[in-house]
């Protein structure tokens, strides 16, 4: 069986308020929008989620599909698709409101042995999914490497301190964890973002990495720290720009050859010059979605065309 992405968490549909009035509608979800980077990355992209049979279902559908994901099955049985409302400000900033219901399927079917498991956001935290989705990682731990986002979204997820204990929760299980600096200041207020990134790597995973937007990202690791610039873009809106990231991290370590839990030592062990080059197309991945509007990553002919 060929190397395959299991990504598992919300899909969605993002209905965008732009700042002049206008309301556009767009597939979403932050483990979807992972799904559909890494899909049009020409990885082999599976994605387990909780979609209904509804028009908002298969507007989600259509585009995953058109891009290459598999859906695992189970992943259409909700009662209805859920909605975020993301309202742009001036510069093209989102702030979210949901419409939401997250579950999985009682017995879902994802292939089996996916070299990459992905999480984040709302799955990861919001019940009754959350549960079934911290098992499914932990039983995948011993064969697949872990990657998460906590990708905070204050507004569903309560109490900074109580939704800190659900992601450090997870944060244990991962080999590599992507958050952005609003991200740790919602979950760690009045702490530096060095010492959270300190503390993620202390509970064990081998590299985090913090997105500061339009300044760029930082990744700490064992073998130290490195801060990569992010290039200059006009910016549509930022929806989607840090699950786009998120894919190219994982394609980039996926090229690596680090993935794979056969492969964690190497993971633990690379040298800063790779991930610097890494993180280098990934800011490079975001800036591309950043220039047009909703989650829209590049593929890989448009990076390397």
């Amino acid at each position: 069986m060929s190397d395959h992405a299991l990504v598992i968490g919300e899909a969605l549909v993002d209905a965008v308020h732009s700042a002049d009035g206008t309301i556009t509608r767009h597939p979403g979800g932050s483990p979807a929008n992972v799904a559909l980077g890494l899909a049009r990355l020409e990885r082999d992209a599976e994605l387990l989620t909780w979609l209904g049979d509804d028009a908002d279902g298969a507007l989600v559908r259509d585009h995953l599909r058109s891009s290459g994901v598999t859906l695992s099955p189970g992943s259409l049985d909700a009662e209805a698709t859920s909605v975020a409302t993301a309202t742009l400000d001036a510069s093209g900033a989102a702030t979210y409101e949901f419409s939401l219901v997250w579950d999985l399927a009682a017995n879902p079917m994802p292939r089996l042995s996916p070299t990459i498991v992905h999480t984040g956001s709302i799955a990861a935290v919001l019940e009754p999914g959350a549960s079934a989705v911290l098992s499914t990682v932990e039983s995948a731990r011993d064969t697949a490497t872990i990657t998460y986002d906590p990708n905070a979204r204050p507004s569903l997820m309560g109490d900074p301190a109580e939704a800190r204990i659900a992601v450090e929760r997870m944060v244990r299980l991962a080999d590599v964890v992507k958050a952005s600096d609003e991200d740790v200041a919602w979950l760690a207020p009045g702490e530096e973002i060095a010492d959270v990134a300190e503390a993620w790597l202390a509970l064990g995973a081998a590299l985090v990495i913090v997105t500061r937007g339009s300044e760029g990202a930082t990744a700490w690791s064992t073998e130290g720290e490195v801060d990569v610039r992010a290039p200059r873009v006009d910016v549509a809106d930022t929806v989607g720009a840090g699950d786009s990231f998120m894919a190219g991290l994982i394609d980039g370590l996926w090229s690596e050859g680090v993935l794979g839990a056969k492969h964690r030592g190497a993971l633990q062990s690379m040298d800063l010059d790779t991930v610097s080059a890494i993180l280098e197309r990934c800011v490079s991945i975001a800036a591309v979605t950043c220039s047009r509007p909703g989650a829209n990553p590049p593929t890989r002919d448009e990076l390397d065309g």
